[in-house]
């Protein structure tokens, strides 16, 4: 098995809520939208996905359960960049589980919940990088 993610699908509450968190609240562009999913474009060959808790548990053909247990994240190019996504998801209805502030690895970083709880970290990293080819590199900042 090839060590590559096309797909990351988060389960939601009520599709038409994290629609407007992120699609206007955050202002994300979807690439498909349609009645029971919306896509979004968030890497080079990445996609995360909603998917409503119910359906997507028909899907997969187990019970599904919105868990917590993960983060997603968005590295950004410089600190205000961290204030300035915060400031954004707050104003869409995030709730702020730790404000903007110097980070542990050397950075700067905030975390949020999403309607459904979902945690996002926004981080400024200066040891992370992505080569044209899609290629990441990161490395201690020290």
């Amino acid at each position: 098995m090839r060590q590559n993610v096309q797909f990351i699908t988060v389960a939601v509450k009520d599709l038409e809520v994290s629609r407007r968190f992120y699609s206007h609240g955050l202002g994300w562009r979807p690439v498909l939208d349609i009645t029971d999913v919306v896509f979004y474009q968030v890497g080079h060959g990445l996609l995360l996905s909603l998917f409503p808790l119910l359906d997507f548990a028909a899907d997969v053909g187990a019970p599904i359960s919105i868990d917590s247990g993960f983060s997603l994240g968005q590295v950004v190019e410089t600190k205000p960049e961290v204030d300035d996504a915060i400031e954004r998801a707050r104003e869409a209805g995030a709730k702020i589980l730790k404000e903007p502030q110097d980070a542990a690895f050397g950075g700067y970083h905030s975390y949020f919940a999403d309607p459904d709880g979902h945690r996002w970290e926004v981080a400024w990293n200066p040891g992370f990088s992505v080569a044209e080819d899609g290629t990441v590199s990161i490395s201690e900042i020290g």
